[in-house]
């Protein structure tokens, strides 16, 4: 039964990116043994879109990219890069502690609902 997504970021700077989630976006972490923590993340969603090599993207949705933006800035997380406007949503992203970017997006088309708590398989 599938009941959630197991999300994994793979980084030489395994530490520095936990301490990023936890210090400056604020998602909460249990012990999964050893001193291992696993994050909370908020809803998820799915999408597919074509292309000529396969690849995974992750972005943080927001409701509001300027609220999140001043949010992030406050908390010393600049933008990695200036938010522009698509027909699907608006995007940016910031900078991990590995030099890798998280993309953040605020959507302007319809969101699904959560999926149903019951396990979906």
């Amino acid at each position: 039964m599938i009941s959630g997504v197991h999300l994994i970021l793979f980084s030489a700077q395994a530490e520095a990116l936990r301490e990023f989630l936890r210090d400056k976006l604020g998602f909460p972490d249990v012990d999964a043994g050893g001193g291992w923590p696993v994050f909370a993340l908020p809803p998820a969603e799915l999408a597919v879109h074509p292309a000529q090599e396969a690849k995974v993207e992750l972005y943080l949705v927001c409701d509001d990219l300027d609220v999140t933006a001043a949010e992030l800035a406050r908390r010393g997380v600049p933008l990695a890069r200036p938010i522009t406007v698509q027909r699907w949503g608006r995007l940016t992203a910031v900078d991990l502690p590995d030099g890798s970017q998280l993309g953040l997006y605020q959507p302007f088309h319809a969101r699904p609902g959560p999926a149903s708590p019951t396990p979906i398989l």
